[in-house]
């Protein structure tokens, strides 16, 4: 058979071993083929291989087991200012100022984890060469976020307050609700809590787990992988793990509504490229879910 006038030629069979495969598994006419091969190649063209899978699916293995382990390192680090932070606010002695042992052993513990917090970020800043959005970023897109979410959360905590008055399910408090106790917990609620948990669980472990993944965290994205890795590591430092002996203790409520916390927060930090603002609506909530509990309470006794 001639065809674009060339003949077959027998030698070619070797040469193409794979052509013949393609064809038979196709169903293609084998010497028509190859006469188009052939005509390729003394035309000067060159044969396009297809791209291998292999080389992506490889690259993508490897940043998931970096991420894993990040993710890890990530978690034992948390855990480890925790630690740390407890261990601070036993050796302080706070009777005097906080005789009810309401807030102030609290307000150690989470300024030790914001000194543990900003240690690592400043120190990976310079290493990794990463912005941890400890500037303003997006003020525009921040604000709308913090303004957004206040309004929201208010209206949570005010039915999820008036849903346990109902239930008689308020909150007991090892404490009694005086003057003191009250201004002391809301002003660690304020200044504290916020500060310390975002940098930690917001600005520490985003841009980390960004920045292996090839991405940028301070790109203006919405919800990513690193965000919900990050909510997850927040929730569950809401659980009470014991490893010596092994003990887990958990309010399922309490995981979902941190987790969800976590999702938003990571999304307010990455779009507005700022943790200053995932700070304010992190207080500010759980101002909001303290203070008018505390409302409830006094409206029932």
């Amino acid at each position: 058979m001639h065809l674009f006038g060339y003949g077959y030629d027998k030698s070619v069979d070797i040469k193409f071993d794979r052509v013949r495969e393609f064809c038979r598994s196709e169903g293609v006419d084998e010497e028509y083929m190859r006469t188009l091969i052939k005509r390729d190649t003394r035309s000067g063209d060159t044969v396009k291989k297809v791209p291998s899978n292999k080389g992506n699916s490889r690259a993508g293995s490897k940043k998931a087991l970096l991420c894993g382990g990040a993710a890890i390192l990530l978690f034992i680090y948390q855990r480890a200012a925790d630690k740390v932070g407890s261990f601070a606010a036993g050796l302080i002695s706070v009777a005097k100022i906080d005789p009810d042992n309401a807030f102030a052993r609290n307000c150690v513990h989470h300024a030790i984890m914001l000194l543990t917090a900003l240690a690592a970020v400043l120190i990976l800043g310079r290493i990794l060469n990463v912005d941890f959005g400890l500037g303003f970023g997006d003020r525009k897109t921040g604000v709308r976020f913090a303004l957004i979410y206040t309004v929201v959360i208010a209206w949570i905590a005010l039915a999820v307050n008036a849903v346990m008055a109902t239930g008689g399910s308020l909150p007991v408090y090892d404490y009694p609700l005086n003057r003191r106790n009250v201004a002391g917990t809301l002003c660690f609620q304020l200044f504290l809590t916020g500060p310390a948990e975002e940098l930690l669980f917001r600005a520490l472990p985003i841009p980390v787990l960004s920045t292996i993944n090839g991405g940028n965290a301070s790109a203006g994205r919405g919800v990513t992988t690193e965000t919900v890795i990050a909510a997850f590591l927040f929730a569950i430092a809401h659980m009470k793990l014991s490893f010596f002996p092994f003990d887990i203790k958990a309010d399922i409520f309490g995981l979902l509504y941190a987790f969800g916390q976590g999702i938003v927060s990571g999304w307010a930090y990455s779009k507005s490229r700022s943790v200053i603002y995932p700070m304010f609506m992190h207080s500010v909530s759980n101002v909001l879910m303290v203070g008018i509990g505390y409302m409830f309470i006094y409206a029932n006794q």
